[in-house]
């Protein structure tokens, strides 16, 4: 039973499990928490695990999808942060983010490391605060290279999160694509009165 103020945390592990927790994951005082990088960052420490990821930044074209979602025409040119993401010495989710040109630039979020707070403390402090988060969650068939990165078999069903992060004027200044490993429980929580 919950009860007012009492949190989950937003990652744990039990037997291999890992619960995602999307309650608060996003707040500042958690993806900065004792001076995380982010809300994977946070998470996986409070879980009692290492976080570690492997991060290539580049700039590319737009995929249609994406650009439908950012409001530029696909083809376009984004910044994209491309993640490997693991917990201890376990790769468990692959993670693109896609970011406006010049939302990225003013961010300064084009190099790997993106200090206290990752990518959305970045934006806030550039005037790029997210007022809200949109995350559809569907289920995929893994594609070879996503199935070889994860260890399960090509066709294997995932988690895919296409986490969307929008400004108080509705701007959406990231997209983020997560494939998740096997394993993986999501929780989200909403008050009702």
């Amino acid at each position: 039973m919950q009860t007012k103020g009492w949190h989950m945390p937003s990652t744990t592990t039990s037997g291999g499990a890992i619960l995602r927790d999307a309650t608060s994951r996003y707040r500042k005082a958690r993806r900065e928490e004792d001076g995380a990088h982010g809300a994977y960052d946070a998470e996986t420490k409070r879980a009692g695990a290492a976080p570690r990821a492997e991060v290539n930044v580049s700039r590319d074209s737009a995929p249609a999808d994406i650009a439908a979602v950012l409001g530029v025409e696909p083809g376009t040119e984004v910044a994209v942060r491309a993640r490997k993401m693991f917990q201890d010495d376990q790769l468990v989710q692959l993670a693109d983010t896609y970011i406006p040109v010049d939302v990225a630039e003013a961010a300064g979020i084009e190099q790997v490391d993106t200090g206290v707070g990752g990518i959305i403390s970045r934006m806030a402090e550039a005037g790029f605060a997210q007022a809200e988060v949109t995350e559809d969650v569907s289920q995929i068939e893994a594609d070879a290279d996503q199935a070889a990165a994860l260890g399960v078999q090509a066709g294997d069903k995932l988690l895919q999160i296409i986490h969307t992060g929008r400004t108080d004027a509705g701007r959406a200044v990231e997209v983020t694509r997560h494939i998740l490993g096997p394993n993986w429980t999501l929780r989200f929580s909403v008050p009702v009165a």
